[in-house]
């Protein structure tokens, strides 16, 4: 028989769930402002833009996976292959959720756009994977039927595994931007190019643990010797392994960031409700600073016993622990790039915009186990935000 225990984190299920009511509320509140304010005067446009919203992220790049060396060993140990893995049991959930928001700037009558923004996530989550076998045996037996007062005996192969895995990340940008091509997509359509600084954080831990004994065999004594024919023991021989790691990975970085923004309407107007196509792209450099902290452990006991009587004894037989794992604290140059693509729908002071975006940062986790390995961090993924305008 085969268990298999999950359990999963719905936190971030019930904030998206919660984000979207607010974000909902949010919406008609400012499109009631925004209607009457339209109706007064037409010609004002904010001059002060607030952005809420959310993104479903799938991450990639947070480090290699721990694989114990007992599982080379045991290709065909079905306890811990059949279902999740102790390899498997290590992979992060399919979606992270982030949040966001932005507060933007124009002046009256200038071109000119001043922003700062925040894309904020954390998760957590713990697997437990359990396997076993529960096959009873005895270690008694006369004439090949079982003596049931001899020590019955059950679960002679498990599988049992632990991981814990936290995340953050936390990106701030502050840019000033300049419309280079209003109009150029048609009319009421703008191009904004953006320079500024980007700020970048990320930080993750994982510990991992897993106890098995994938197999077990069974040898005979016969006990006629002694004056009881016909009865048997039978003893098992087995082995059981042990494995720890844990696995702490971080990068901060800042530095020159320059990012294109566009937009073109679709259908309606400003002042009546228009729907807009928004795309853009982002790229940055950031010099900053490389940790990862990684050690693991393993051992495994082969266990035989012996017959207990006439000088027998019971063996216990420590296989030596394998260890491994490394340090690194590097300052090193991280490559940004990024995109977006989505649609909007917009009032003169409102705005609600659905889209999917991506960012990748180049080597900047080192995820090796026992030596550096760079690996690039994305981020991508649906998103969705609310925006009210102010001023005017």
């Amino acid at each position: 028989m085969s268990e298999l225990a999950n359990k999963s984190d719905c936190c971030a299920i019930r904030r998206l769930l919660l984000s979207s009511v607010s974000a909902t509320t949010l919406l008609a509140s400012a499109y009631v402002v925004g209607a009457a304010h339209a109706a007064s005067d037409d010609g004002d446009r904010p001059t002060v833009w607030i952005e809420l919203g959310g993104q479903a992220e799938t991450l990639t790049g947070e480090g290699e996976p721990f694989v114990p060396a007992f599982l080379a060993a045991n290709p065909n140990a079905s306890i811990l292959w059949e279902g999740k893995s102790p390899v498997d049991a290590q992979k992060s959930p399919l979606f992270h959720f982030g949040e966001e928001g932005k507060l933007t700037f124009q002046p009256k009558g200038s071109d000119w756009v001043f922003s700062a923004s925040i894309r904020y996530g954390r998760s957590g989550g713990s697997s437990e994977v359990d396997h076993q076998t529960n096959r009873l045996f005895y270690t008694g037996y006369s004439y090949g039927v079982p003596k049931y007062h001899e020590n019955p005996r059950g679960i002679d192969k498990f599988s049992d595994t632990h991981v814990q895995h936290l995340e953050s990340h936390a990106i701030l940008d502050f840019s000033a931007g300049k419309d280079v091509g209003m109009g150029l997509f048609g009319k009421g359509s703008s191009s904004t190019l953006n320079f500024g600084v980007r700020f970048a954080q990320f930080t993750s831990k994982t510990t991992f643990d897993v106890r098995a004994r994938p197999e077990l065999e069974f040898k005979y004594a016969n006990l006629a010797a002694y004056g009881q024919p016909g009865v048997t023991f039978q003893f098992p021989y087995y082995h059981t392994y042990h494995a720890t790691a844990q696995a702490t990975r971080s990068f901060h970085g800042i530095g020159p960031s320059l990012s294109w923004n566009a937009s073109t309407p679709v259908i309606g107007t400003a002042q009546d409700g228009e729907l807009t196509l928004d795309w853009g792209a982002n790229a940055a450099v950031l010099f900053g600073r490389q940790k990862a902290h990684v050690k693991h452990q393993e051992y495994q006991r082969y266990v035989s016993w012996q017959f207990a009587f006439n000088g027998g004894q019971n063996y216990h037989s420590p296989y030596p622990i394998v260890s491994g794992g490394h340090d690194n604290m590097r300052s090193v140059v991280v490559p940004n790039a990024g995109g977006f693509a989505g649609i909007s729908y917009r009032y003169s002071d409102a705005k609600l915009s659905v889209g999917y975006r991506a960012d990748f940062f180049f080597g900047a986790i080192d995820g090796g186990i026992d030596a550096r390995k760079s690996e690039t961090l994305g981020f991508y993924g649906p998103f969705a935000t609310v925006s009210i305008g102010l001023g005017g």
